[in-house]
């Protein structure tokens, strides 16, 4: 029997770290061991593709590791023989300092959600409307795989090595995790990973960027589980957190110890690929030596794929992987171009997602929590309940209307989902197993925190105190200024800022700037370089964009959308703070609420000292660089929503209802407080108020977030058409 070493091969290195007594230091390798380690390599990667890309392994792993080991001696004997792309390089750098950014040169943008087939089928009838005349949907065809619920992630080669990998962070700036992507043994670091012959007209870019998901297979997962409880350490909860934490390790071996594995999905442009289809796109990328998922299906309509992905949703609790659903691409790419994108999503594609999974437990007790805006929100607390592999404890209640509806009290068992798989909702109660003693839930009449009066104005179901100087609202307040959508001061996150208000350290936002090393040396934890970067991070603050330090205030309504716009028109809090309502509404997508809500936030006493504090210490309160909009100026798009009315009521799924006013008034459209007989719409969240009722009884239009979604998408087109 052989060991696999060719019969010519030089006999085995000397084991250990030093070299062999007549190796020469320095002295370059011979050309026996180069050819070695070549074959060696070209091996590894080779196995390395049919165990963790086609799961067709044909050596045992001891043989493997024999492989593994014997390059590793070669290297060692012969430093010049090690190449950033060796297999034997996936673990080996140091522990990094930190993660950095990384700019996405192509947004890696989420998708649009359907939670029924009747759902995707609204979503082709929206394709067919804006295709050309001369492509008939009937002959489209579409692609459908798993929506893997993993980490989403990019991952570079340039001149077919392995260069670079990122997380996809908010979609536009990810994190550099490129020393610990190159730990996992699905990622080739060189490609093509095989000698293979590749599909016809595929080609291999100098520059490939490909995107992908990070997972952990349930099987791996429950062993890493097993070997920790083994240990006397605590178990990981949920495959999905621990791919993510895995992937985020500051040091790489910690990464190479985790069973991670990668499914790649896309590039962003699939056609440098040399292919026309997704479906190809896909199998090109195979042949490369990078993984695909399992099970993707292609179909030639949108009825057989929609089948296929009923049945496939019936069936993905027997898979070896967590998978929220599926998603369903129009695979021609000339398409995708012609279809184009939003936001937030591309057209061309839609998640089919699974109903979520419900569970029973019991209400332990509702608490009232206090946000940065003063807005009072009760949550449940409960019995600890599994529900799709996560467990469930704290639910929000939304508002008071939320809870007297559904009659939730304290002892209360309780119906509860995963809103998308993510969000806890209590859906109902279980009034059988109701104790005796449960009482009747109400909202407090005073602020939990600071003790104040809370008002709830007329037709509104939210709860807000009064005051100003609420401490739950300045340490609210301090972490959204910190935070990344805001000012960004890395290394001050929600833990520190709740220490410097317990501290007394800060007592509005400007206080931030006023903070010495004095205030923090000695305290546990605050080390003398800490202290310094910290510090640094908190003066490099005072300097960054107006539309930044606009998000940081926290005016309601003002999210990044529209502070940008008012930062372009005004160029400075001054000129701001002294426009009118009238003014504000000529910035282009600003409208009667969100006008209405600046000026009164810049009439406060409080705000104008605040705005005072910050220009004495320093903070950029104008953009050096502003141009004055032309006289006369407006908006060259079309108003798609202009003359229609809207009213909000309870909470959307992912947008606030400040995110939501402000897209509409983006749009033309204008938001109102209470319903009558001239309002369009009705938006309706969870938890509605007495507006719903009414608007019911004068038969207005309702929208949930996902219709105001697709009115906002097919007017705005429209109206883009129409110039």
């Amino acid at each position: 029997m052989t060991d696999g070493t060719p019969a010519d091969s030089p006999p085995p290195p000397a084991t250990g770290d030093d070299p062999p007594a007549d190796a020469a230091i320095g002295a370059p390798a011979p050309p026996a061991a180069v050819a070695e380690a070549d074959r060696l390599r070209a091996e590894i990667r080779r196995h390395n593709h049919l165990y963790y890309v086609l799961d067709a392994p044909t050596l045992a792993d001891a043989e493997f590791d024999a492989l593994v080991e014997r390059l590793k001696a070669l290297e060692r004997d012969h430093p010049d023989l090690v190449t950033p792309d060796s297999p034997t390089q996936r673990v080996g750098a140091g522990p990094a300092a930190g993660f950095a950014k990384v700019a996405h040169a192509v947004p890696m943008l989420s998708l649009d959600n359907a939670f029924t087939a009747d759902e995707v089928r609204a979503w082709g009838e929206r394709l067919a409307r804006r295709l050309p005349d001369d492509v008939p949907f009937d002959g489209l065809a579409f692609v459908v795989e798993p929506k893997i619920d993993g980490l989403a992630v990019s991952v570079r080669y340039r001149d077919g090595v392995f260069v670079q990998a990122a997380t996809r962070g908010d979609g536009f700036v990810g994190e550099d995790i490129t020393a610990n992507v190159r730990t996992m043994q699905s990622v080739p670091l060189r490609i093509p990973a095989t000698a293979d012959p590749l599909p016809p007209g595929v080609t291999v870019p100098a520059d490939l960027e490909v995107r992908g998901e990070v997972y952990m297979p349930l099987d791996d997962f429950a062993a890493l589980n097993a070997r920790l409880e083994a240990e006397g350490q605590a178990p990981y909860a949920n495959p999905r957190n621990t791919a993510a934490g895995s992937l985020r390790q500051i040091d790489p071996a910690a990464t190479a110890a985790r069973p991670l594995r990668l499914w790649v999905y896309g590039m962003p442009d699939p056609r440098a690929l040399g292919v026309a289809t997704h479906w190809d796109m896909l199998h090109g990328l195979q042949a490369l030596g990078l993984p695909i998922a399992t099970g993707i299906r292609r179909f030639a309509d949108l009825a057989s794929a929609v089948a296929f992905a009923e049945d496939w949703l019936a069936r993905r609790r027997d898979l070896n992987y967590l998978a929220d659903g599926v998603v369903i691409k129009v695979d021609d790419l000339a398409l995708h171009d012609v279809l184009g994108a939003v936001s937030h999503h591309p057209r061309w594609a839609v998640a089919f997602k699974a109903p979520s999974e419900e569970a029973t437990t019991t209400v332990v007790a509702i608490d009232v929590k206090v946000g940065r805006t003063g807005r009072l929100v009760p949550h449940a607390t409960m019995a600890p309940v599994q529900i799709g592999g996560v467990t469930v404890s704290q639910a929000t209640l939304h508002n008071e209307d939320y809870v007297r509806e559904r009659d939730i009290r304290v002892g209360d068992t309780v119906l509860v989902k995963r809103a998308g798989e993510v969000i806890p909702q209590v859906l109902r109660v279980v009034p059988d197993l109701r104790p005796p003693d449960a009482e009747p839930w109400a909202m407090p009449t005073a602020c939990p925190r600071c003790g104040e009066p809370v008002t709830r104005a007329e037709g509104e179901a939210d709860t807000y105190c009064v005051n100003a100087a609420c401490p739950a609202q300045r340490l609210r307040h301090l972490e959204h200024f910190v935070g990344r959508d805001a000012l960004d001061i890395e290394g001050l996150g929600t833990k520190l800022a709740a220490l410097f208000v317990a501290w007394g350290l800060v007592e509005d936002v400007a206080d931030l700037y006023r903070i010495r090393a004095a205030d923090l040396e000695g305290r546990e934890g605050f080390a003398a370089k800490r202290i310094e970067n910290l510090l640094a991070a908190v003066a490099d603050a005072r300097d960054r964009p107006l539309r930044r330090l606009l998000v940081g205030l926290g005016i309601r309504h003002v999210g990044g959308v529209v502070a940008q716009a008012l930062a372009a028109h005004f160029g400075s809090l001054a000129a701001l703070g002294a426009a009118t309502a009238d003014d504000l509404q000529r910035v282009d997508g600003v409208g009667p609420e969100i006008a209405a809500a600046v000026v009164a936030w810049f009439a406060s006493p409080h705000n104008r000292e605040l705005i005072a504090k910050l220009d004495d210490l320093g903070v950029r309160t104008a953009d050096p660089d502003w141009v004055p909009p032309a006289r006369g100026e407006t908006a060259v798009a079309a108003a798609p929503l202009a003359g229609r009315t809207f009213v909000l009521t309870g909470t959307l799924p992912t947008w606030t209802r400040d995110e939501a006013a402000a897209r509409i008034e983006a749009a033309g459209g204008k938001v109102v407080g209470s319903v009558s007989r001239k309002t369009g719409y009705v938006v309706v969240g969870e938890g509605p108020g007495s507006k719903l009722d009414k608007a019911r009884a004068l038969g207005v239009a309702e929208l949930d977030q996902a219709g105001l979604e697709a009115l906002l998408a097919t007017e705005g087109e429209a109206g883009a058409n129409a110039i």
